[in-house]
């Protein structure tokens, strides 16, 4: 994964480039001076982070004579060192400025500021691999942009998770499904001691043709709300699958799930409450 360097113009985008980045898990330093790239890269390095961007604009504008050499000195020890220069005509830049009435970091008449920060920029943007021109984009497309660039856009993971309702539904989750309508393998001595993972046991869950068509709506649902969740930017949603005892039912329909879904790029976190289970 890239060292990434952010830069661009005020009012570029430069705030929801680090957003996007770090909700993929980047690990973010703003309006950091180049002669301190060094320096972050072997911390980050030392504590075994491989996911830093860090961003250098207008604000560091008293330290860029070292923009060069700090510069040269990076890329000789990151092949994969990346720079991202944002930039947007004056009329957008003023438009955003005037929406969120901030003031420029040179803090004198906004157009003579953007002419400014240009040339201040230019040789940033000169030693930039991608430049991107966010004039016509919204905050939500320059978003998938990024993830595009950095090939994030892959990294959504649908987590699921067993338990049973009697010892109490996680907290942490984004959904909670109830499958305690299904068959409930706990009543057959034979089931009872085995779990969701047993074949036998899943058989016993769904058998039926009302219990494989309540399966189909589950899974349909959970796929679609997945699917919103990653179209709005989240790179996770999680989905808690509660039976009575975490047992039995939760845990075949989780995993089943797990396996018709696998292109969400399924983790099954965990059968929380299997081995304690009583009651199906």
């Amino acid at each position: 994964m890239p060292f990434v360097v952010v830069s661009g113009l005020s009012g570029s985008g430069k705030s929801t480039v680090l957003r996007t980045l770090e909700d993929a898990g980047f690990f973010i330093t703003d309006n950091l001076p180049p002669e301190l790239w060094g320096a972050m890269h072997d911390l980050v390095e030392a504590r075994g982070l491989d996911r830093v961007a860090i961003s250098t604009d207008a604000r560091t504008r008293h330290f860029l004579d070292a923009l060069e050499a700090s510069y040269m000195r990076l890329s000789r020890r990151r092949e994969d060192l990346r720079v991202l220069f944002l930039e947007a005509n004056a009329d957008v830049l003023l438009k955003r400025y005037n929406f969120t009435r901030r003031e420029h970091p040179l803090g004198e008449n906004l157009m003579l500021d953007f002419a400014r920060e240009r040339d201040l920029l230019a040789p940033l943007r000169a030693i930039a691999d991608t430049v991107i021109d966010t004039t016509d984009l919204s905050a939500k497309d320059l978003g998938n942009r990024v993830l595009q660039l950095f090939r994030l856009e892959q990294d959504f993971h649908l987590r699921l998770m067993s338990f049973g309702f009697k010892h109490a539904p996680p907290r942490d989750v984004d959904m909670i499904l109830d499958v305690r309508s299904l068959p409930n393998p706990y009543y057959d001595p034979a089931l009872r001691p085995k779990t969701g993972l047993d074949a036998e046991v899943a058989a016993y869950a769904f058998a039926g043709q009302d219990s494989e068509t309540f399966y189909a709506e589950l899974r349909d649902f959970v796929r679609v709300a997945a699917e919103r969740a990653r179209a709005t930017g989240r790179h996770g949603y999680t989905v808690g699958i509660g039976c009575t005892g975490g047992q039995h039912r939760s845990v075949a329909v989780t995993a089943r799930l797990a396996g018709d879904l696998k292109d969400l790029n399924v983790d099954v976190m965990d059968h929380r409450d299997m081995k304690v289970g009583e009651h199906g």
